[in-house]
């Protein structure tokens, strides 16, 4: 994996899990501006969009560069629709740039020709 593609991966999981809060967040002001006289939905409702749009942009980055399949890059794009799947998109992108890192260090180290 070269830089590029790791550093697309870093924001894309970077921003993956304050994305997943802020939409907690917007579900919280929406039930409390129902239910209270307490309205923060505009301020939650921008910072969230702010998110997501940078989410999607990271995302779109991302699949070009990794190369991902189409399953793979739908799945991550449906996570980040879902209320907390921002919290497993992180995991699992996490995990992926973990395996990135080892593999790279078994072709330098000679281990493996792939």
């Amino acid at each position: 994996m070269d830089l590029k593609t790791a550093t697309a991966l870093r924001r894309l999981r970077l921003v993956s899990g304050p994305e997943a809060i802020s939409f907690l967040l917007l579900l919280v002001c929406s039930v409390l501006k129902r239910t209270t006289d307490f309205n923060a939905v505009p301020v939650m409702g921008a910072i969230h969009g702010i998110l997501f749009v940078l989410y999607v942009l990271f995302w779109a980055d991302a699949w070009n560069r990794a190369k991902w399949p189409f399953g793979t890059a739908a799945l991550y794009f449906v996570l980040s629709v879902l209320p907390t799947g921002g919290f497993f998109a992180e995991r699992k992108l996490k995990r992926e740039a973990e395996n990135a890192v080892i593999a790279s260090r078994a072709r330098q180290e000679g281990i493996v020709n792939a």
